[in-house]
């Protein structure tokens, strides 16, 4: 060992960021993830019993992935390897499963190899591990901010057990920032502090679920205030606070998970939550046409004939966002999505068509009656086609009493709501008449 070795590491450690320092080192600090992390949960269950296997953390940046697979690796007695996809070729992945095989075949400890960013991986690189995976040579713990179901190797996927991670609370990042504060060695404990509880109440609301972030907020707060005690109130928070980057992929995960969550909410009827939602993915740099067209689509899905100027006023938003661009058209969108939240619901329509469409595919074609069929062509008459048709428009009511399918057969039901309540009356006074021809 060097003779200044000792003071090389607490010069490092010095060094490192408050986040650094304060990464619990064993399973019970872990603050969150109770939900497979908590006692009796599945993940808590299998380093228990010492049945780790190969497992692939998947969830937003800030959530404790990197942190918990070293205290796995400490848990489980396994010697700890980190790479990341982003700067690992494939001649490098292979040497470092080669020198875990040759430890294991030594007698020594299996390597729990720790790989961030996985899904960056391209899929040679990860047919790469499936050997050594398989055969136990390593356990694999991939780390990955996209879904793994669309990122990752199906196979590789099939081998590993995947924990999503959800945000921290709001309760777990006060915590952390409380112990932050008070920690003599790794925190801020020898500094003295005024702390204002609704400022650290603020912090935790606003990081997003994102320890990283809080306690890196925190750090820049106490660490750039020359007045002693440190004053740390709402406004030094504030001003410590840099503008947080939207997590927002506009061709990966986030981006349909949030468009999925703009639709439902404006399904459920709640303006306010749809229009959160489609703040989101403003500020994430959506495109706009993407937006349009799920507005046309949900117009005619959702609301239906129990409002038939929804779909008008869609396509209006379409053209009209296509005319004006950013930032005005924000307006548009948010007249549009506000719109469609509070009209009445009705899927009657789409329920129709994909029920007709469900009986062709299965095979119950009808073919069309010869009162149907064309008869303005030089020789239908041999054929009785068009024979015995009425025209509509001389019948009261503009309504013929004329079998136009063949079958009985009931496919749109209009709902008891909004416009299609009409419509529903007026649909049994017509299949009234047309059944008359029975």
């Amino acid at each position: 060992m060097s003779l200044f070795a000792n003071t090389e590491k607490k010069n490092l450690e010095k060094a490192r960021p408050l986040a650094a320092r304060m990464r619990p080192t064993q399973l019970n600090e872990f603050v969150g993830q109770r939900h497979f992390l908590g006692e009796g949960e599945l993940l808590w269950r299998l380093v228990k019993a010492d049945q780790l296997g190969s497992v692939i953390f998947y969830g937003p940046p800030g959530t404790g992935k990197t942190t918990l697979a070293r205290i796995l690796a400490g848990e489980t007695q396994k010697q700890f390897v980190q790479i990341s996809a982003i700067q690992t070729g494939v001649a490098d992945l292979r040497k470092v499963l080669s020198e875990a095989r040759d430890e294991v075949a030594a007698g020594g400890s299996q390597t729990l190899l720790f790989i961030d960013e996985i899904h960056r991986f391209n899929k040679s690189q990860q047919d790469a591990l499936l050997p050594d995976v398989e055969d136990g040579v390593v356990v694999l713990i991939g780390a990955t901010t996209a879904n793994p179901f669309f990122a990752v190797n199906t196979a590789l996927v099939s081998r590993s057990r995947v924990f999503q991670f959800e945000p921290h609370t709001e309760d777990d990042i006060c915590s952390l920032l409380q112990r932050a504060i008070s920690d003599r060695q790794n925190g801020l404990g020898n500094i003295e502090i005024k702390v204002d509880k609704g400022a650290l109440e603020f912090l935790s609301r606003v990081c997003d679920g994102d320890a990283r972030q809080a306690l890196s907020t925190l750090e820049v707060a106490v660490m750039s205030c020359f007045e002693k005690p440190v004053p740390l109130g709402l406004d030094l928070i504030k001003d410590s606070i840099q503008k947080r980057a939207i997590q927002y992929d506009a061709t990966g995960d986030e981006h349909y998970d949030l468009a999925s969550a703009l639709i439902k909410s404006i399904r459920g009827s709640d303006p306010d939550a749809s229009l959160y939602w489609l703040a989101r993915m403003l500020e994430g740099g959506e495109d706009i046409r993407f937006l349009c067209r799920r507005l046309v689509i949900l117009a005619s899905e959702d609301v239906g004939n129990a409002d038939p100027t929804a779909l008008s006023l869609a396509v209006a938003c379409m053209q009209a966002c296509e005319f004006v661009g950013l930032p005005e058209c924000q307006l548009t969108l948010s007249q549009t999505v506000t719109y469609l939240s509070c009209a009445p619901k009705s899927n009657s329509a789409t329920v129709a068509i994909l029920e007709a469409r469900s009986d062709i595919q299965k095979g119950r074609v009808v073919p069309v009656p010869k009162t149907l069929r064309d008869s303005h062509y030089q020789g239908a008459q041999s054929f009785d086609h068009g024979k015995g048709y009425q025209y509509s428009h001389n019948h009261e009511d503009g309504i013929a009493s004329q079998d136009y399918l063949g079958v009985e057969k009931e496919y749109y039901q209009p709902v008891d709501r909004g416009f299609e309540k009409e419509l529903r009356d007026r649909l049994i006074r017509i299949r009234r008449k047309l059944r008359e021809s029975e």
